[in-house]
């Protein structure tokens, strides 16, 4: 499949009705504590177009944070009072964590938003990546910026569920590893999510 097919079935997935996706999908016996608030939040789900094929671009979170330490992510955060909305959250969020420049992302558009544990609830923003450039990870943040392809994480055979023990409670959720990177937890499932619009 070439490139312009594959971006072809990646803008049209977008375009897919569908509901939003949570940590929650594969844990329906936990229960999320009444009253919480949700935070928005947005990642940037960047897709070169710059290599041989397309790849997505993902980081290493610091080890020394206190959420989520070493775990693989998109570039992204909760909005600001600054932020327009979740396109222009996540073009920020993709600048300071890894110095992508806004002008070098065109917006293809998002998914429906996920909603995690931590009671945040994320919009996956969907660009293309048009010129290589020099990733400047955000010191203290980010530890590695690196690229996967996108053949990898829109293949549903690639996802395996798995689990381990959070709260008293077993918690399974979705892992797509590649390579070295062990890409699971939030990350996965909005991934998981693309690839079974993309299947179909």
């Amino acid at each position: 499949m070439t490139t312009t097919d594959t971006l072809s079935r990646l803008r049209a997935a977008l375009t897919m009705p569908g509901d939003g996706s949570s940590d929650f999908d594969l844990n329906p016996q936990y229960a999320p504590p009444p009253g919480r608030v949700l935070r928005p939040a947005s990642v940037l789900v960047g897709v070169t177009t710059y290599h041989d094929r397309p790849r997505v671009l993902l980081t290493k979170r610091s080890s020394r944070l206190k959420h989520h330490p070493g775990q693989i992510a998109f570039p992204g955060g909760k909005q600001d009072d600054i932020d327009a909305g979740p396109v222009e959250a996540a073009l920020r969020e993709a600048r300071e964590e890894v110095g992508l420049p806004s002008e070098n992302v065109t917006i293809l558009g998002t998914l429906p938003s996920h909603e995690t544990v931590t009671s945040f609830t994320v919009t996956p923003v969907f660009g293309l990546i048009h010129q290589e450039f020099r990733p400047i990870p955000e010191a203290g943040e980010v530890d590695e910026v690196f690229t996967v392809p996108l053949a990898h994480v829109i293949d549903p055979a690639q996802f395996v569920v798995q689990s381990r023990m959070w709260l008293g409670q077993r918690r399974y959720y979705y892992t797509v590893p590649f390579g070295p990177y062990y890409i699971w937890g939030a990350t996965a499932r909005i991934l998981r999510g693309l690839a079974a619009r993309m299947a179909d």
